[in-house]
């Protein structure tokens, strides 16, 4: 039951991360056009709650999408089993949820920043 969960979770995740990954994309494109500094982009995104949610939601899907599939490899190709296996996954998606946290805040409210 938990293995249906997980993948369904995964699905769910994968589903949340293709319009914001082509929204990313989107704007990456659109941002470059004529080059763009550190500068810039701090200027647009700092103090914005928009992108705060965009950028915070995107982080969430990915930490739990990139656990869950860490997981499946870890057990397919690692053969962890157990608590061993639920600790890779869960070590993992922190480490990626904290890391893209602490990325998001920086470029949307952190002050005192110098590109």
């Amino acid at each position: 039951m938990l293995t249906l969960r997980l993948y369904m979770l995964q699905r769910i995740t994968a589903l949340l991360m293709a319009p914001l990954v082509l929204g990313h994309l989107a704007v990456m494109i659109y941002a470059i056009q004529g080059g763009v500094s550190a500068a810039e982009i701090l200027g647009r995104t700092q103090g914005s709650l928009a992108w705060f949610l965009f950028y915070g939601t995107f982080v969430i899907a990915v930490s739990v999408h990139g656990a869950i599939g860490l997981r499946t490899v870890a057990h397919e190709w690692g053969g962890l089993k157990g608590p061993v296996l639920e600790g890779v996954m869960w070590g993992f998606g922190l480490i990626l949820l904290l890391l893209g946290a602490r990325a998001v805040w920086a470029v949307t409210f952190a002050t005192g920043v110098s590109p």
